[in-house]
């Protein structure tokens, strides 16, 4: 009994640490770069911007026709090719400043390159995250 008990408890332990977690709602991101302004939030005013420059444009499904302006989210990277998270247990907080720029959008948000580059090493990739609002 006690080496199927212990057997057990190995393979629990195994798997624990290669399952994510997910709290939130999965999504895709990408990177954009300035300029930045002019926005559909806040047009030019250089005061939309948070500190650390960690801002956002959304996609139509997060925009919410524009009462998304303002909103933070806390996200982090889940996978993506090349292994491009930093950590995936990182975590950072962004606010949307903006409407997707590009048409279609290209993922679920767009980050600005230094929100992308705290939790990716790859600059031009599409990652997995995991986003949910605060």
């Amino acid at each position: 009994m006690a080496i199927i008990e212990l057997a057990t408890v190995l393979l629990i332990s195994l798997f624990s640490t290669e399952v994510n977690l997910v709290l939130g709602d999965v999504g895709t991101a990408t990177s954009y770069s300035p300029p930045y302004t002019p926005t559909k939030c806040n047009g030019n005013r250089q005061d939309q911007f948070p500190a650390g420059n960690l801002f956002v444009a959304v996609s139509e499904g997060l925009w919410d026709n524009g009462a998304a302006c303002g909103r933070r989210y806390r996200l982090r990277c889940l996978s993506g090719n090349n292994k491009p998270c930093k950590d995936i247990g990182t975590t950072i907080d962004v606010r949307v400043v903006d409407f997707c720029p590009k048409r279609p959008c290209p993922s679920t948000i767009v980050m600005s390159s230094d929100a992308f580059s705290a939790i990716s090493h790859s600059p031009n990739s599409k990652i997995n995250i995991e986003y949910i609002q605060i």
